[in-house]
């Protein structure tokens, strides 16, 4: 017996509630670049520092560094309105620790699962400078 066979797959209905359940906690690079093409439908927010931000982000996307995500920050957005956020990538936890402080606020959020290296790992470009 293998280590992959050592402990048995879950049912069928169990891991069809667990894959699906991922859907709403995350989004990919993929299909954020469409929806941008498209005109977004939520907001779309970079969790690194300025500086890293500056050297590349995605196209559209705000600077607003996890650790300053407040109340006060999100104002201009209806309550209603669905943040992404991402860092630089699947070795970085800024887009969870900005998810979680967006729920905190009681916010709709995912994270774009890959970051900045699942965009480029697409092939997609990135912007630079300041916003």
């Amino acid at each position: 017996m293998s280590a992959v066979t050592a402990i048995p797959a879950a049912s069928s209905a169990l891991a069809r509630a667990h894959f699906a359940a991922e859907f709403s906690f995350e989004t990919d690079c993929w299909d954020v670049h469409d929806s941008l093409s498209k005109g977004a439908d939520f907001v779309l927010l970079d969790v690194r520092g300025p500086a890293l931000f500056a050297r590349g982000h995605v196209p559209g996307a705000i600077n607003l560094p996890h650790g300053k995500i407040t109340r006060t920050k999100l104002a201009d957005w209806p309550e209603e309105t669905l943040f992404v956020t991402y860092c630089a990538g699947p070795h970085c936890n800024g887009a969870a620790r900005g998810a979680l402080r967006l729920a905190d606020l009681g916010r709709p959020v995912k994270i774009m699962a890959g970051g900045v290296t699942g965009w480029l790992d697409e092939g997609f470009d990135l912007a630079t400078g300041v916003q």
